[in-house]
């Protein structure tokens, strides 16, 4: 009997080992799930969205990018990224303009850009040679230069951002889209300058449609045009769809048969854009792309119509640090003066 009692106690013993050992693991494991579960719910305020901002900096345009680079960050809170792209010569004075100025502050990765991809894909004929410049084809390339974002915008260096950039970055982009522009017959007020300076605003302006490779793209001459100075892209798509290469395709085709010119629509960027994306593409709000600013030196828009716009955009050949050109006090309040004095700002009459 004595043994029995024991053995009894022993076994009674071990039980309450064993429960106990059970309730701890389950009490440990409730925690850890709610220290987990408290991680997890926390993470969206400690890990803020990236935004990143693609933007060409020139040799004899750098002022322009980094008065564009001023506007967006000095509207926004939120956390910008901007590539600053240039050619290998101009790296250096990028990043002393960018470090010695009020723009020391901002988020930035230089990035070199090789010209030799388009080597044999531009032809030298055009009227106006500044849009054969090796950055004016940067837009073709982002996945080369751009690799661990899903979404990225770019704008021309001719710009200024009056509105919050995350608003621009949040632009909804349909289901299989790799881009988003915003189409040349969005805006009464922008058709009414379009008329008074005569601006193309088709696929006519921009397309030879004398050229049997053109009129085999089934596309209408009517049909409006996009401006790809202000770009919202998915990443994912446009390697997906191999936009890139399909750009590079209808260069090459230009070099061989001429299927377009600058003298037209006024940019050989735009055209192999206008057959690529041609009923592909989602659009921008027409305030974040306000255009043709530097068409006319003589074409005014409103002043009220320009406070309400979200981007200006100074397309043309009159940029708002030159003369003669329209509206340059609006770009001129977000100029960032050189830090080594080679550009000077000569101050005019708007």
């Amino acid at each position: 009997m004595a043994l029995l009692r024991k053995i009894n106690q022993v076994l009674l013993c071990l039980l309450i080992v064993t429960l106990c050992m059970i309730l701890y693991k389950k009490v440990h494991k409730e925690t850890e799930l709610k220290n987990k579960a408290d991680d997890d719910s926390e993470m969206p305020e400690e890990v803020e969205e990236e935004i990143p901002v693609v933007i060409c900096a020139a040799a004899g345009r750098m002022a322009a990018a980094m008065a564009a680079i001023n506007s967006i960050y000095s509207n926004t809170d939120a956390n910008i990224l901007f590539y600053v792209v240039g050619l290998r010569n101009t790296l250096s004075r990028i990043r002393k303009w960018i470090e010695h100025s009020k723009l020391r502050e901002i988020n930035f990765k230089i990035v070199e850009f090789n010209p030799m991809v388009l080597k044999g894909k531009i032809r030298p004929d055009s009227s106006r040679p500044e849009l054969l410049q090796p950055l004016n084809f940067v837009r073709f390339y982002l996945p080369l230069l751009i690799h661990q974002h899903e979404k990225v915008i770019y704008v021309d260096d001719d710009v200024i951002v009056q509105g919050d950039i995350q608003e621009l970055y949040d632009t909804p982009l349909t289901l299989g889209h790799a881009a988003a522009f915003s189409d040349d017959c969005d805006l009464p007020t922008a058709q009414d300058i379009t008329r008074l300076v005569g601006l193309q605003n088709t696929y006519l302006g921009y397309l030879d449609y004398r050229k049997k490779t053109i009129k085999d793209l089934g596309i209408s001459p009517s049909t409006c045009s996009f401006n790809p100075g202000v770009i919202v892209a998915n990443m994912t798509e446009w390697k997906h769809q191999r936009i890139t290469k399909q750009l590079e395709k209808w260069m090459q085709k230009n070099v061989e048969e001429n299927l377009y010119s600058s003298s037209l629509g006024g940019g050989v960027a735009t055209s192999p854009m206008l057959i690529v994306f041609h009923g592909k593409y989602s659009a921008i709000n027409p305030l974040w792309h306000i255009r043709h600013l530097g068409w006319n030196p003589d074409a005014r828009y409103p002043e009220h119509f320009l406070q309400e716009a979200k981007l200006l955009h100074w397309n043309g050949r009159h940029k708002p640090w030159d003369f003669p050109s329209t509206h340059n006090d609006l770009w001129e309040s977000w100029f960032v003066p050189d830090p080594v004095g080679v550009f000077k700002l000569h101050h005019h009459n708007s």
